[in-house]
């Protein structure tokens, strides 16, 4: 399990192929919520990079970055569609299970709650950048019924920013994050980089949020079925796998 949470084991494991594997799983399927998507794919971006032999861990490894940006997106889209789709099919008995210690309940309802805050298109974006929520929103909103080309639409853009955003991030900024940390002590400061790197992502999609939040909060009755969580199914999987 340790191995399967260090990105530079991931990446000197299981190569090219294995990384497509890993963003599709966790975006795709329920188990693979523990992966550590966004520093996997931003230390693939270092591994791509010319740098990437003054890094003691990851000496050696040099990726490919053309199909890194376009075959890693690809499959973080594929694995949100089959998501989306067992959500949809199967949804009604898809979350009827006891919490584990490796799933809870809690996982569920938070990315209910983005995606019902938020509306479709917004949350399924956003969710891309936050842990555990990118793998439970793809069925949640199969379960909640979202339309299957707007489902596709928000995935596709969520999908191309989200992975080649973190993968370029990654591969441009190896040279200059060499030359403030020694590549021995990189892995120390892999995932406060990410975190930086996520929020700046994301703060196109948080400026709209709250300009939405904003207008709503001027001129939306709340019993409109304008409002994007009337637009959706709002039972949540909880009650629905009850029925």
């Amino acid at each position: 399990m340790g191995n399967l949470l260090n990105a530079t084991e991931l990446i000197r494991t299981v190569g090219l192929i294995g990384i497509w594997a890993i963003i599709f799983a966790e975006t795709g399927l329920l188990i693979g919520f523990f992966f550590p998507g966004d520093s996997l794919l931003f230390l693939a971006g270092v591994a791509a990079s010319p740098e990437v032999d003054q890094i003691p861990s990851l000496k050696g490894v040099h990726l490919p970055i053309v199909w890194l940006v376009v075959v890693t997106p690809i499959c973080a889209i594929a694995g949100a569609q089959l998501g989306h789709w067992y959500g949809y099919r199967y949804g009604r008995r898809l979350f009827a299970r006891p919490d584990s210690r490796l799933f809870k309940q809690e996982y569920v309802d938070r990315a209910e709650q983005v995606l019902l805050r938020y509306g479709p298109a917004k949350a399924i974006v956003l969710a891309r950048f936050i842990p555990i929520v990118r793998t439970f929103m793809n069925p949640v909103a199969g379960v909640l019924r979202v339309p299957a080309g707007r489902f596709f639409l928000s995935n596709l853009i969520g999908g191309l920013i989200w992975c080649d955003g973190i993968l370029l991030a990654g591969y441009y900024l190896a040279k200059p994050i060499l030359k403030l940390i020694p590549g021995d002590k990189i892995d120390l400061y892999i995932l406060p980089a990410v975190v930086v790197i996520v929020l700046i992502s994301v703060i196109p999609i948080l400026v709209e949020i709250l300009r939405a939040r904003r207008r709503g909060h001027a001129a939306v009755d709340p019993t409109d079925p304008a409002d994007p969580a009337d637009q959706i199914e709002t039972a949540s999987p909880r009650s629905r796998a009850a029925e």
